[in-house]
């Protein structure tokens, strides 16, 4: 048993999980300090060609990234990065600050490797998220830094109306574009009130066709999509993006569903995590044949080993991202996975990981 199992993962999981992550989240900021980010980066960091893969014209040094809601802030960065992801999804970030739903918000299962949340997008703004992105790029410049690649998770401010989306998640796209690799448009957040209606076809055109015209910087734009969309919904969604040119599809966000969850699991917010896992891996299964190459998918929900990877490229993925897993298994997930996914490869005679990709 490591030390996250045996000391680290007993404390946090002994305060609220809200008061946890704020409490990781900030001792994370001792990793903009040099050693410490070295010292993580000695334990946690592994790379290997042979895990590289493309996505709609941009590299990874690896096909396993960390999801939104990581690091909704950024202020952990530093922190992150050092443990060796594939690529950082930064947010949920809205124009405005908005503190989201009233606390509890998050709920463990530790028996299933799951959580709920009801978060409601709370975050500190574009104005204020600019700030910090712009430190964050000077910074690791002059220090010599090298960075994954990071995604910027645009959401729409709460209290701003549907009809006026386009605008508002426009905004944040103009603020911070400059300063990420690419883009996600968050359209299927199930935790606040009829926020999913902004990936029927009216809504979703207005907002890509805005993001479109607010991208002066040229970042990838990919769009999130929910894993409870009917397939009348799916076939609509995908499309528009394909009318507005989009670079890909990430798949998918958590589920309304409550499938392997005790009954006592509150029926708000959306589940994440192991059980969250098939029907993830349906939805990438279902979209790469709706898709049919036109572009690429990102797989995430309940991905937790090498063999979910694995499962979700040869599915159709061309890479995945994970947030729950690293919550019970530790800093030391990503190496293992990226270590696992090595030996695999070699017992299957693959020479790149990206040739399981729609691999039969």
């Amino acid at each position: 048993m490591n030390l996250y199992q045996l000391l680290i993962k007993p404390l946090l999981f002994s305060l609220d999980p809200e008061t946890s992550h704020e409490l990781v989240i900030k001792l994370g900021k001792l990793a903009e300090f040099s050693p410490i980010r070295s010292c993580l980066s000695s334990m946690y960091s592994f790379s290997d060609p042979r895990l590289e893969v493309q996505v709609a014209g941009l590299s990874f040094p690896n096909p396993v990234g960390l999801a939104a809601g990581v690091d909704k802030s950024c202020r952990a960065i530093h922190m992150f990065s050092a443990l060796g992801p594939g690529a950082i999804e930064i947010g949920v970030i809205s124009a405005k600050p908005q503190p989201g739903n009233e606390r509890p918000r998050i709920y463990r299962f530790p028996e299933q490797s799951a959580l709920i949340n009801r978060m409601g997008n709370p975050n500190i703004g574009a104005d204020a998220a600019q700030v910090r992105l712009q430190w964050l790029r000077e910074s690791t410049k002059r220090a010599n830094i090298t960075l994954p690649p990071i995604g910027l998770n645009i959401g729409k401010t709460t209290v701003t109306p549907i009809e006026e989306a386009a605008g508002d998640c426009a905004y944040t796209l103009s603020k911070l574009g400059e300063f990420v690799d690419y883009i996600i448009i968050n359209v299927s957040c199930p935790n606040v009130t009829d926020y999913s209606k902004l990936q029927e076809r009216s809504a979703l055109t207005d907002l890509l066709k805005a993001l479109n015209e607010a991208n002066k910087f040229k970042r990838k734009i990919f769009v999130k999509l929910a894993p409870d969309l009917t397939e009348e919904q799916s076939d609509e969604a995908l499309s528009v993006c394909s009318e507005q040119n989009i670079a890909g599809i990430i798949a998918t966000n958590t589920s309304l569903a409550r499938d392997g969850l005790p009954s006592s699991a509150p029926s708000q917010g959306g589940m994440s995590g192991k059980p969250l896992f098939p029907k993830s891996l349906s939805t990438v299964k279902f979209l790469a044949q709706k898709i049919n190459g036109k572009f690429p998918l990102i797989g995430v929900g309940g991905i937790a080993n090498a063999d979910d990877v694995i499962s979700m490229m040869k599915a159709g993925a061309c890479m995945v991202e994970l947030y729950t897993a690293l919550i019970y298994q530790g800093p030391s997930l990503i190496k293992k996975i990226k270590m696992d996914l090595l030996t695999q490869m070699d017992r299957d005679g693959v020479r790149t990981v990206s040739e399981y990709i729609g691999a039969t």
